[in-house]
């Protein structure tokens, strides 16, 4: 599992970047892992999908990505990918209403959250011998 965190993170700085944004208008992803029992977390990634609102997410201004990934390890963890072009493009997202929606959901189906953080940056040139395009 450690191993697949490690890859899935390495693709994910790939992906978040740009090579051309200053250090301080780097790219930002977010890892979040919900967990729950009995299907929650799936069922709430659908209901997300199926009201609209991830693709009003989407929708928003800097946003980058947003997708749902269902883990093989364990089928109760959902992993969400969020990234943003930069951290006031994240503010904007939090202070909006939609905040109140997801907060919902995540009590409705009773889910636990693990939460990573990623800055995006240049890959450096000796990793790139190990990106497949």
């Amino acid at each position: 599992m450690k191993k697949i965190v490690f890859v899935l993170s390495v693709i994910l700085l790939v992906a978040g970047c740009s090579g051309n944004n200053q250090e301080k208008n780097l790219s930002i992803t977010i890892n979040l892992r919900y967990t729950g029992t009995d299907g929650s977390a799936l069922k709430f990634a659908e209901e997300m999908i199926s009201s609209g609102t991830v693709n009003a997410i989407r929708a928003e201004e800097g946003n980058l990505r947003y997708e749902y990934y269902q883990s093989l390890d364990n089928p109760e963890t959902i992993l969400l990918i969020d990234s943003w072009a930069d951290q006031e493009a994240i503010d904007a997202h939090h202070a909006s209403p939609m905040m109140a929606t997801i907060a919902a959901l995540r009590e409705k189906y009773d889910l636990h959250m693990i939460v990573e953080r990623y800055n995006g940056a240049d890959m450096p040139e000796t990793d790139k011998q190990f990106i497949r395009k």
